[in-house]
């Protein structure tokens, strides 16, 4: 079998070499420019202003192996603080602060998911992991997830009936954060949807035990160097935007104003690499993962998964992926678009039907965090979805 990694510029496994990215015009990619510059506006908008959505961002937008759009606005690190007193950031000095560019890393919260999902499936194209299979054959030391039958395809699909989360930041150390995950069973129905950070945390488990390695090996090895994402990894990032001024009670630990160290308390309890959130990368980076799925996993020389499990990856309900959810994609939605949204205010759109992606990364928590708004997500879903049909 032809490793992760099989050149194939027509030798090999027979494959031409898949096109790479290149930034080139709208009209070359086929996309209306108007509503590519009304997206570069918006994004500029929203990182504008006294309470901005977001002190900065990142937008690119792509079709075929063109990149149409790559525009970075705001700030990477705009604050010293947050006061909960005016509910407001206490600004930086001017020549202290940060300014984004398409060159930096932010963290991708929940975006993760995604590269464990491929991480899995790629087990599941190799023949080491069943996607039925029950998680107690793999783990039979999980026994709440054992007894109960939960299957690896109920993971990658949010149908365990796993809770949403567990305090494990809260844990006085590794081994009771493990004996927690041990014994948590399922509270809702299996078989009925339930959005769930423990899922992947089990899937990653998994993934560690049958291959003996860490998931950070794992997408290192199988996604991000085999498709050139020397900018993708888990933390540290010292370069990567600021999130949040982490303290109780609004957040769930007390760590001060975060830059370049994972938000999410349980993936930092857990050591910064979780299944569910840990990594950092760029929006060109994400363009190019985006790019190697749309082309049925491959992207330059290399292969990640064969077309057949890409179809798997992406097809209903499906795994890890949400399929056509209009509350951030917008009018892309509809068609098989799939992707994901993260808590820090990253999200990422493929769509099939029309070859297209849309990377959206920006540090909405930054300098706290607030209720979620996915309008400008779906804003920008809908532009680029114009885009096509008006070029």
């Amino acid at each position: 079998m032809p490793s992760l990694e099989q050149t194939c510029e027509c030798g090999g496994s027979g494959e031409l070499s898949a096109p790479r990215l290149r930034s080139d015009s709208p009209e070359r990619a086929g996309l209306d420019p108007e509503e590519l510059r009304q997206i570069v506006r918006q994004v500029h908008d929203l990182t504008a202003g006294e309470r901005p959505w977001a002190a900065g961002a990142v937008v690119v937008v792509g079709r075929g192996p063109v990149i149409a759009v790559e525009e970075a606005a705001g700030w990477a690190v705009r604050y010293a603080s947050y006061d909960p007193v005016t509910d407001r950031g206490v600004e930086l000095p001017p020549d202290a602060r940060i300014p984004a560019t398409v060159d930096t890393p932010f963290d991708l919260a929940s975006l993760t998911k995604l590269f464990t999902s491929v991480a899995a499936v790629q087990q599941i194209e190799r023949g080491t992991l069943g996607i039925d299979a029950r998680v107690g054959a793999y783990l039979p030391d999980f026994r709440a997830a054992a007894e109960h039958g939960i299957t690896v395809r109920e993971l990658l699909t949010h149908t365990s009936g796993l809770r949403p989360e567990l305090p494990l930041y809260d844990c006085a150390d590794d081994a009771q954060r493990l004996a927690m995950l041990r014994a948590e069973p399922p509270v809702g129905v299996p078989g009925t949807y339930t959005y769930s950070d423990l899922n992947l945390l089990l899937l990653q488990h998994v993934l560690e035990r049958i291959t003996g390695r860490g998931l950070d090996v794992l997408v290192h090895d199988g996604i991000t160097r085999p498709l050139g994402m020397t900018s993708t990894g888990f933390g540290p990032c010292p370069g990567a935007a600021a999130t949040e001024d982490q303290r109780r009670p609004w957040a769930k630990a007390d760590r001060g104003m975060l830059r370049g160290v994972v938000h999410d308390e349980n993936a930092w309890a857990l050591g910064g690499v979780a299944g569910h959130a840990g990594l950092f990368s760029t929006g060109r980076d994400l363009a190019v993962f985006c790019r190697a799925l749309l082309a049925g996993g491959a992207y330059g020389p290399a292969r990640i998964l064969g077309p057949d499990f890409v179809e798997l990856l992406m097809s209903p309900p499906g795994l890890g992926f949400a399929l056509d959810q209009p509350w951030f994609m917008g009018e892309l939605a509809g068609r098989g678009a799939a992707g994901h949204t993260g808590f820090t205010g990253t999200s990422l759109v493929l769509d099939q039907a029309t070859d297209t992606f849309c990377v959206l990364l920006a540090n909405t928590v930054h300098p706290c965090r607030r209720p979620p708004d996915s309008r400008p997500r779906a804003g920008v879903g809908t532009r680029v979805a114009r885009a096509v049909r008006g070029a």
